[in-house]
């Protein structure tokens, strides 16, 4: 029996894509062994969303190399899609792009048979591509589940590597959805999150006589339909007691796509919404399809139907020629937007991205102090937003028990994506009680009712 190790770097879609090729190489009667271990396989499910990314994708593999140097060492994902084709890495012997990953296990097979060249599998994705259909039994997670229903994007932000990585967007067919949703339920999963590259365009793919395929190519704000049927029918599935959104953008959201949501009882009011910057000249230097304006309007409409409702984004600093005004008019509209969480992203330069080539690259060090900035301003916005939760009711989806000063404690977040802690050492799945206050900076204790 070969032994097989993981390693995965990078988004939900990612970490999906990792389980499936662990689920199959486990099929195919192979061992599977922490990535620490001596193996026969080391899998690395690499990224490359950043130049860091793509230096801890070498790390790994060169660390895996340096383990076993016999081992048939793989680069999968987004940095092997992107990797420059006539360099070559002695640390990796086999490369397999997206959308090769369901084949997996063949594809490695058929590399140990062939020796020690080089090889390299990977298909042009700037070329129409179907959606790679893969199948999730089971996950390392207790009670919530992501599952991939797009993937690829359009979007062509002018930073962005993504859409040479992943394609064109494209989408799963939504009865393929529900029925691993279905299987994953039967198994006790509780919670699922529909995520994707490009989460709002899923299903206008299969559709392009739908207006909101009509819409979205003209880059105004429309309502997803399609995904709109498929939360809605997700949550109908016996045994799915939460359905949560990954990323999305800001046209997506309209009175029309909010009402819906909260029709549905198991949709959650954490809204992960991707802003960029929030200064007007930045989003149109990063091609974005909106201003802060229209942006602070979605945010308010969010909260005229969830008025509790937790608002996470992402934020780039640094973007070639931000200025200190620009910087600051963006650092003001975060604390205006009032976000629970915000992650802060330096600018990475991209080869091949319209932005590797604008004038006005900054330093290093001006892109470090103001990240700084931005993630100290986000850790007190995040403070007050908990503070004001204390004296709530919550229910919470518990997921694992840990420890807190020798003290058992089962840990689940609420549905608007507040991480909770229940002091009990008794298994329980879903617990309704009051936040009686922080457990740690981060962590709420809540009080379960009797």
């Amino acid at each position: 029996m070969k032994k097989v190790a993981f390693h995965n770097l990078g988004c939900k879609v990612n970490s999906y894509e990792m389980e499936y090729m662990q689920q199959e190489f486990e099929k195919n009667g192979y061992e599977i062994v922490p990535f620490a271990a001596i193996a026969d396989i080391y899998v690395v499910n690499t990224c490359t969303v950043t130049n860091i990314a793509d230096r801890k994708s070498r790390q790994m593999l060169h660390q895996a190399k340096k383990r076993n140097p016999e081992a048939l060492v793989v680069a999968a994902g987004c940095y092997a899609q992107t990797a420059d084709r006539d360099r070559t890495d002695a640390a990796v012997d086999l490369y397999v792009g997206n959308n090769r990953k369901k084949e997996i296990v063949t594809i490695v097979e058929e590399a140990l048979k062939e020796g020690r060249s080089q090889r390299k599998v990977i298909d042009d994705l700037t070329k129409p591509t179907e959606y790679e259909d893969l199948f999730l039994k089971k996950t390392m997670e207790h009670t919530r589940v992501s599952v991939k229903i797009q993937d690829g994007c359009n979007q062509f932000c002018s930073y962005c590597i993504i859409p040479y990585a992943r394609g064109r967007s494209r989408s799963r067919k939504k009865e393929d959805v529900l029925k691993e949703i279905t299987a994953l339920a039967s198994k006790g999963y509780k919670e699922v999150v529909l995520t994707g590259i490009h989460l709002s365009s899923y299903g206008i793919d299969l559709d392009k006589k739908a207006a909101s395929y009509n819409e979205m190519a003209a880059g105004c704000a429309f309502t997803n339909r399609e995904l709109l049927d498929l939360i809605t029918e997700a949550s109908k599935i016996p045994g799915i007691r939460r359905v949560r959104l990954g990323s999305l953008e800001p046209r997506i959201i309209t009175e029309e796509f909010l009402r819906t949501l909260k029709e549905t009882d198991a949709f959650c009011d954490h809204f992960h919404l991707s802003l960029q910057s929030g200064s007007d000249s930045v989003l149109k230097r990063m091609n974005r399809h909106y201003s802060a304006e229209e942006y602070l309007e979605k945010v308010s409409l969010i909260r005229s139907f969830y008025p509790a409702a937790a608002l996470t984004t992402d934020v780039i600093t640094g973007f070639p020629g931000e200025t200190e005004e620009e910087f600051e008019e963006s650092r003001q509209f975060l604390t205006k937007a009032g976000f629970y969480e915000v992650h802060v992203f330096k600018y990475s330069r991209r080869k091949g991205t319209v932005a590797d080539k604008m004038e006005g690259q900054l330093t290093e060090s001006v892109k470090n102090a103001r990240s700084r900035i931005l993630i100290e301003d986000g850790m007190k916005r995040k403070h007050d937003f908990l503070e004001k939760q204390i004296g709530k009711s919550v229910e919470v989806l518990a997921e694992e028990f840990v420890a807190h000063d020798n003290t058992a404690y089962l840990e689940g977040f609420s549905k608007n994506y507040i991480r909770c802690a229940i002091r009990t050492d008794e298994e329980r799945e879903i617990i309704s009680g009051r936040i009686k206050g922080f457990l740690t900076d981060d962590i709420l204790e809540v009080c379960a009712d009797k």
